[in-house]
């Protein structure tokens, strides 16, 4: 393993990266699980990304958003899951050190996206359901490209701060970090430098780039069952229960674990369980998002027959 000599100290160039917590007799059974879950997330994203860029009827605000959501998660997922299961293969699971910022750089790229694109979709859908008649001049196209271009500029600075402050700490102690990738929390544990900026930093944008969108969303949500039981029926309360308690069960699930990890940490929190909590928001929830937000919709399904008897009318 290669040192950098600075001064008197020994700065590491590469890091250990201890992955899953695995037995060694079941590391053949959780390669393979993971790569169907990597697989599955690159298909079903890829699939609706596709779809919506050929499929005319799509070409909305809506599933716009959708297949901005898509790209995220698919690279979301593809900037931890290769190495993962490279290293899963690998006798010396090492990542060097410009490598390890570069792959922390870009999970807080795509998962800050993933935050902002959450909010526009669960702002489209309440401006959909609560003012129907006004949702063609309130989400026009200039306001959906502005949510996203938006998006995309506010979580590269905040990338780019993050990478900055974490490139100027040093590495003299240990090398070995306690996860699957280079998590921003586990190299702050690892860093021999006063990591006071880091950690307020991370407290203060967390709440602007966590807590305010998870708060808007459960709002969202919350006028959208207020609006609907003003004039029940039963199958419309269904139909928005079924829809909001899916969308909201995703959504929990990746807020709750990233604010439970960087804004809420606990002395009592094991690796194994912090590891777990990554894996949650990391993977499942790139995963789960095509069946939760798009596959299941009916629109969706209609472009898929669309695009097929079209492919197959060609042929």
């Amino acid at each position: 393993m290669s040192i950098i000599l600075k001064g008197n100290q020994t700065v590491f160039s590469w890091f250990l990266l201890l992955g899953l917590p695995i037995p060694p007799e079941h590391q053949h059974l959780f390669y393979a699980l993971f790569l169907a879950m990597y697989l599955t997330t690159v298909l079903g994203n890829f699939i609706i990304i596709i779809l919506i860029h050929l499929d005319s009827h799509l070409h909305t605000p809506m599933y716009s958003l959708l297949s901005n959501l898509s790209f995220s998660d698919l690279c979301f997922s593809s900037v931890t899951m290769p190495k993962l299961l490279q290293n899963m293969q690998s006798q010396v699971p090492s990542i060097p050190y410009a490598g390890c910022l570069a792959q922390m750089y870009f999970f807080l790229l795509f998962g800050d996206l993933e935050s902002f694109l959450l909010v526009a979709m669960a702002y489209d859908r309440y401006v959909a359901i609560c003012f129907p008649l006004h949702y063609t001049s309130i989400m026009s196209p200039k306001l959906c490209v502005s949510l996203v271009v938006l998006s995309w500029v506010l979580t590269t600075f905040h990338a780019m701060l993050h990478t900055l402050l974490m490139a100027r700490l040093s590495f003299c102690e240990d090398n070995v970090i306690p996860h699957f990738f280079c998590d921003m929390s586990a190299l702050l544990k690892l860093s021999c430098s006063d990591t006071h900026v880091n950690e307020l930093v991370i407290f203060i944008t967390g709440g602007i780039i966590l807590v305010i969108p998870f708060v808007l969303i459960i709002v969202s949500y919350a006028r959208i069952v207020a609006s609907i039981l003003k004039a029940p029926s039963a199958r419309g309360i269904r139909k928005a229960f079924s829809t909001c308690g899916s969308h909201l069960s995703v959504v929990s699930l990746f807020y709750g674990t990233v604010i439970g990890l960087y804004l809420c940490p606990s002395a009592n929190n094991s690796t194994v369980k912090e590891t777990v909590m990554g894996m949650m928001y990391t993977v499942v929830t790139p995963m789960l998002n095509p069946f939760i937000y798009s596959l299941r919709n009916r629109d969706m399904k209609g472009a898929l027959v669309r695009v097929f008897c079209k492919k197959k009318m060609m042929v």
